[in-house]
């Protein structure tokens, strides 16, 4: 889905929300909003102590829709904040925008996996001076959402969601979904399973989860950003899998948690060892993120997750949207903007309406990092 760009005709609209304090809350909005602000819109800004330090025209950005209701909320309140300042994210998917950020045609892209060492390679022809980093700005889990009637509480663990996806387990009463749910009335249906049909960071970060905590039964590549298996059924990205998901009985998918929350989607609890099955919460992705390390290095901030953490209440199927830019060598006319706007996405402020939305913010010590690098971008 892309982010709509009808900013002259929605502007008044969106000030309307803006006094009202709705925009804080709304997790799904598209809508840009550009143009002049009222005395209502500044004291909300104010307010807000947002920075905006010389951001003017329009930034163009592209990738992850896993970020997307984020940017969303995180554009919205940019945009009110900064009069005349029109940021256009279009969530076309991890892959299609580092690609069109190493083609000089967004300021910075979104991806939900660090640049790999060719796409760090090829970024150096639009850095010029400089390349590429990562920089982490979004956490959360993925979400398994299910669709099967009269079964609220399912459990699932690394082995048996490998062998859906790869279409090795493909009745809902199997033996081994069934040992996982005892009592639970599990149909004999067949199992619609619904997967990426992008190139998608998420799809790569489920792929490193199953190869890691399921490596007897994920036998695929985990880097591959395309769906690797056999069988199942496609859709457009994070919206288009949810979306399915939420139409079709007897179906499962991955997808972030905000997909999950915004539809009304059942979501599966991961047996992962501990002693109680863990929910995909924000909380508990918290848990799961604090404990990644750096692997990085300088400005890079590229990080290793750890997806077989017994830890109690820890989710472990989680992952960390980057954004992606020059450190050095960005476009003079895209600069400060570019820097406004992260430095307020990894402010205690822009992180603190990630919950609202179903995304975990950023564990203390990464986001400090962050917060100090963004100001070094040129």
């Amino acid at each position: 889905m892309k982010l709509s760009r009808k900013n002259g005709l929605r502007a008044s609209a969106i000030g309307a929300l803006v006094v009202t304090g709705a925009m804080v809350l709304s997790a799904c909005g598209s809508d840009n909003n550009t143009g002049g602000t009222t005395d209502g819109d500044k004291k909300t800004a104010a307010a807000s102590n947002i920075k905006c330090d010389g951001a003017k025209g329009q930034l163009l950005a592209a990738g992850s829709s896993a970020q997307k209701n984020a940017m969303d909320l995180w554009v919205k309140n940019f945009q009110a904040a900064c009069s005349g300042v029109e940021v256009n994210y279009q969530a076309v998917g991890s892959g299609a925008g580092i690609t069109q950020f190493n083609q000089g045609r967004v300021a910075f892209a979104g991806s939900d996996s660090a640049l790999k060492d060719e796409e760090v390679a090829e970024s150096a022809k639009i850095c010029k001076t400089g390349k590429g980093v990562n920089l982490p700005m979004v956490g959360g889990p993925i979400a398994i959402g299910y669709k099967l009637s009269g079964v609220d509480n399912l459990v699932l663990d690394a082995s048996t969601i490998a062998k859906i996806f790869d279409n090795k387990i493909t009745k809902w009463n199997d033996p081994a979904i069934a040992k996982l749910n005892p009592g639970a009335k599990l149909p004999a249906s067949t199992i619609q399973a619904f997967h990426r049909s992008d190139e998608s960071g998420t799809t790569q970060n489920l792929g490193k989860y199953l190869s890691t905590a399921a490596a007897a039964d994920w036998k695929h590549d985990p880097k591959s950003k395309s769906w690797p298996a056999q069988g199942g059924q496609a859709a457009n990205g994070s919206s288009g899998v949810s979306t399915a998901v939420k139409d079709t009985e007897g179906a499962i998918g991955y997808f972030e948690l905000s997909y999950a929350t915004s539809n009304k989607i059942s979501t599966v609890k991961v047996n992962t060892g501990a002693a109680a099955p863990v929910e995909a919460t924000t909380e508990n992705a918290s848990k799961a993120i604090a404990a990644a390390k750096v692997k990085g290095t300088g400005m890079d901030m590229a990080l290793s997750l750890d997806y077989t953490t017994k830890a109690e209440g820890a989710y472990p199927l989680i992952l960390v949207t980057y954004e992606i830019a020059c450190d050095k060598g960005n476009k003079a006319e895209n600069l400060p903007t570019l820097k406004a706007f992260l430095n307020y996405t990894v402010s205690e402020e822009g992180q603190k309406v990630l919950s609202e939305a179903g995304y975990a913010p950023l564990p203390a010590e990464i986001a400090t990092k962050v917060r100090a690098i963004v100001p070094t971008l040129s």
